[in-house]
């Protein structure tokens, strides 16, 4: 649907909207249910050591994934430009190949970071290829607005990834065999993915916006959207792998399990940006779709954090004592995860406004995390607090010059009509 015919039909568009969001809110919250399950068997049948092995690389395989999530936004967008499906499936198996020669490279300095097994560490990062293809359909079902399709997608990815780990632990296999299994589970998602994509969307391109089609876009256009991407995934993670590094083998596991409220709450309302990020994109309705993605965030994050401070005295039951220690910190780790997601809306609309070059204030704060983490006392605490602090720092600069400055595209079209 053009922009004319939205604006001659609001009623329409806000049904497509609620009902987009509701479907793609579905479908991630089916896979970050069953991705949080994941923690669960596995806290308990590896016991905390094992387990903050298995969740250091869970974190490892976030960052060689961060590629997928680049490339999606990127299809997306050019979909709506007019590229043709075949341009942006090959430039979805151009930067699998990237991918996949950067996992394997990165295997043997991630063991030796995390002090974890070669083979295990080569399981975890071995999804990150898949995953670009992957993504590739789940951005040719995003530029289509398919977000039926694109929910039951979501949730049968989050499936493949963990039911297959899940059996494999319940019958007693170890970290590494689990993290095969995921792998397998997430080769088998993407083939009925493809399926799906053929299936749903149109064979022939929709039609260019503002009528002029563009050339197709290259690995590039994926790097610049990339870096974005990976900073936000790097700062969803730096605080556990280096509590991994710096706490005791018991603590950084009880670290590890605290996350999960933190992912959770960073994960569970990402139908948001889905769902907005083509609003995001348009400079007339920029900053409203800015502040409504925020407002929706804050509103999910604030029952997130009660709801992790009335579930706290249930952490002993349901994975051991050996947990008590986290249940106090435990609405904190959630306020985190809160303010990530809030701070990741504010990077999206870089990626929409092509403005990706802001996305220097997250690596700066970044690097203020480490530093903080680093100086901080060896406590599950003080690390826990360091991080928070300097994310919350980040996320109001972040904001601020994302409300501040306009987008460049806006700009360019009134020197234009001028």
């Amino acid at each position: 649907m053009d922009p004319q015919a939205r604006a001659a039909a609001p009623g329409s568009a806000t049904r497509r909207f609620l009902t987009g969001a509701g479907a793609v809110t579905l479908g991630s919250l089916l896979a970050n249910i069953a991705a949080y399950l994941l923690h669960l068997p596995a806290s308990r049948w590896l016991g905390p050591e094992g387990y903050g092995a298995f969740a250091a690389l869970l974190s490892a395989q976030l960052l060689v994934a961060v590629p997928s999530l680049a490339l999606q936004a990127v299809v997306a967008r050019e979909h709506v430009r007019g590229a043709p499906h075949e341009a942006l499936r090959s430039l979805g198996a151009r930067v699998a190949l990237l991918v996949a020669l950067i996992a394997a490279l990165a295997v043997v300095p991630v063991s030796l970071l995390l002090d974890t097994p070669v083979l295990a560490t080569a399981a975890a990062l071995s999804p990150g290829p898949v995953l670009c293809l992957l993504a590739t359909e789940q951005g040719l079902l995003q530029g289509a607005e398919r977000f039926r399709a694109l929910g039951m997608v979501l949730a049968l990815a989050g499936a493949g990834k963990v039911v297959p780990a899940v059996a494999v632990l319940a019958a007693g296999g170890g970290v590494g065999t689990a993290l095969a299994a995921g792998a397998v589970g997430v080769a088998a998602a993407w083939v009925v993915a493809a399926w799906v994509c053929r299936a749903t969307t149109t064979r022939r391109s929709r039609p260019p916006a503002g009528g002029t089609a563009l050339a197709s876009p290259g690995v590039a256009a994926v790097l610049a959207a990339g870096q974005v991407q990976l900073v936000m995934m790097a700062l969803t993670s730096v605080d556990l792998l280096l509590a991994r590094a710096l706490l005791s083998p018991e603590d950084a596991g009880r670290y590890a399990l605290g996350a999960v409220a933190a992912k959770a709450a960073f994960w569970l309302p990402q139908a948001v940006g889905t769902v907005l990020y083509p609003r995001m994109a348009d400079p007339a309705g920029h900053r409203g779709a800015v502040r409504s993605a925020v407002g929706v965030l804050l509103g999910i994050g604030a029952v997130v954090v009660l709801a992790a401070a009335l579930a706290a005295p249930l952490v002993p039951a349901v994975v051991g004592e050996a947990y008590r220690p986290v249940t106090g910190a435990l609405w904190a780790f959630a306020g985190l995860g809160v303010t990530l997601s809030v701070l990741q809306a504010f990077l999206l609309a870089t990626i929409a406004t092509n403005r990706t070059v802001e996305a220097g204030i997250a690596w700066c704060g970044l690097v203020l995390t480490a530093a903080a983490v680093w100086a901080a006392p060896r406590e599950l605490g003080s690390v826990l607090g360091a991080t928070l602090v300097v994310v919350v720092l980040t996320t109001v600069v972040a904001g601020w010059r994302a409300f501040r400055v306009r987008p460049a595209s806006a700009v360019a079209s009134e020197r234009s009509v001028g």
